[in-house]
């Protein structure tokens, strides 16, 4: 399973490109007005930086709109992934632009029906939206699960994009049921790496190790 970063802030990025571990990166309009520079020096930047899948979104809301600032966005490098909100306009924006070989995100997906028609209409990833789900005491899962089957019966090359993770288990889950990538927020894949028997095991293993070297001096 691809891991994708879920920020816009070059510092965070940057930091975890070095591990090996970032396959591309996703971004939406309020994370990158967190940062506060121009997004498309930014959005280029983190394309030189990760060397991968870079989903940059639009701000418009109607087909035209949304299909002339995806063509800009997508000028921009050709890592850039453009992303759309699901919706008549999104799913006709999608058609549109992958018919020019523009690679699209279609994000915002609660139902295995949105991320179906999604595919259907050539897009390269869906991003169905896990933790949002799990806050109205839906299973989000649940939708990962009925996306890959569905996604696997028709064979649609689309690949299955995990959003809103909010923790390990949702990381671990996805890979399980055999999503394609999870987008994690930085804090989110801090935590991969942590768990306390780790830091146990290791204290002890250095400890016995200053013991021993002790006894020999």
């Amino acid at each position: 399973m691809k891991l994708f970063v879920d920020s816009a802030n070059l510092d965070e990025i940057e930091a975890l490109t070095p591990l090996g571990i970032v396959d591309g990166v996703t971004t939406n309009p309020s994370l990158l007005a967190k940062v506060g520079d121009d997004p498309r020096a930014v959005l280029k930047r983190i394309c030189d930086l990760v060397q991968g899948p870079v989903s940059a979104e639009v701000v418009a809301t109607a087909y035209d709109g949304m299909v002339s600032e995806g063509r800009e966005l997508a000028a921009i490098d050709p890592h850039i992934v453009v992303k759309v909100p699901f919706g008549r306009a999104g799913v006709r924006a999608c058609h549109t632009l992958a018919g020019e070989d523009i690679r699209v995100n279609v994000t915002l997906i609660f139902s295995a029906a949105q991320a179906l028609l999604a595919a259907k209409v050539g897009a390269t990833f869906v991003s169905p939206f896990v933790g949002r789900l799990d806050d109205i005491g839906t299973s989000g899962m649940e939708l990962i699960r009925q996306c890959v089957e569905i996604f696997e019966n028709f064979q649609f090359p689309t690949e299955v994009l995990v959003a809103s993770i909010r923790g390990p288990m949702h990381f671990i889950e996805s890979a399980r049921l055999g999503a394609d990538i999870c987008t994690c927020p930085p804090k989110a894949i801090d935590a991969l790496f942590n768990h306390p028997l780790t830091d146990i095991g290791l204290k002890k293993f250095l400890d016995d190790w200053a013991k021993s070297q002790s006894s020999a001096g």
